[in-house]
């Protein structure tokens, strides 16, 4: 049995949302398809009757800086976003997270767009994302018309493996804030040998620093997989600021919490409920630290 029946590669994106819409469920939207071939060929996804192909669609491909916003076309490959100069100076954590997925073959092909629209709550792109406060842009085909609007990240997961996307939406960008003086990201993770497997934990920070570099002013600490969806550590967040100060007391203070608001659990293929709640201590302190050497580096 053939894993679909028709493959089309439409050049707008008015264009493949309407090919998408007119098959329903029967169609899925694919770039790199490092994810979804697997899953047609393994079973995981039953077969469809087409596959859209987003890759020709003009700046979907393209990395730029727009209104003082660093914007990623949801074709990107991983490889590109690594490899991007304005990525690696507006957000290293970002660079970092596309720097692991897979093995090289798989990040030559795969794309930002995939990555996030997998859903998965340990997905690297999207932990690297989230951590620089970015935004998707979903678009969005009714009665003809195409409209394309900016959401917050988080508001298109709705559980492990599910977005919220319509049949007539699907992901065209994302895009997140310039650096800023006294800003710094940084990304790390545990995993088994690489491409073999999920990330067992990954971790991402973005953090800004007061004129003096003495303290923190605005982090944001992501972890995954800590929950069905990605996952941002607000109560750590929270207290890492009012600590006032940075030195190891305060990174202290900020692990503990997070730990505490993580919903980490066992994997019988990955890790232990036990030894991700150790990681996210190693994990946390280590991008933290990165983090605040960048800050204190003058933009």
């Amino acid at each position: 049995m053939p894993l679909w029946k028709e493959y089309f590669t439409p050049k707008t994106v008015a264009e493949a949302i309407d090919l998408r819409a007119r098959y329903g469920s029967e169609a899925l939207f694919v770039a790199g398809g490092t994810d979804l071939i697997l899953d047609l060929q393994q079973g995981n996804h039953a077969p469809v009757a087409a596959l859209v192909d987003v890759t020709s669609i003009e700046h979907l491909n393209e990395i730029g800086v727009q209104d003082g916003w660093v914007v990623i076309g949801a074709a990107v490959t991983h490889t590109d976003v690594e490899a991007n100069p304005l990525v690696q100076r507006h957000g290293p954590a970002l660079a970092e997270s596309c720097g692991v997925v897979g093995g090289p073959q798989v990040r030559n092909v795969a794309t930002l767009g995939g990555n996030v629209a997998h859903a998965l709550p340990a997905a690297d792109g999207t932990i690297g994302l989230l951590a620089l406060d970015a935004q998707v842009q979903v678009c969005t085909l009714a009665g003809g018309a195409l409209q394309c609007d900016w959401r917050p990240l988080l508001s298109i997961f709705a559980g492990p493996g599910q977005n919220t996307l319509a049949a007539n939406q699907m992901i065209a960008a994302f895009r997140f804030p310039v650096r800023q003086p006294g800003q710094g990201s940084a990304f790390d993770r545990i995993m088994r040998p690489q491409g073999v497997a999920l990330p067992i934990l990954g971790v991402a920070t973005q953090l800004t620093l007061d004129p003096a570099r003495s303290a923190i002013t605005t982090v944001a600490l992501v972890i995954g997989p800590a929950g069905p969806i990605p996952f941002r550590a607000s109560e750590a967040e929270r207290l890492l600021i009012s600590t006032g100060r940075i030195d190891d007391a305060a990174i202290d203070v900020t692990i503990a919490a997070a730990q505490a608001q993580a919903e980490l659990r066992t994997s019988k293929h990955r890790a232990s409920k036990e030894y991700r709640h150790e990681m996210v201590a190693v994990l946390l302190r280590r991008v933290l630290w990165k983090a605040i050497e960048r800050a204190r580096v003058i933009a």
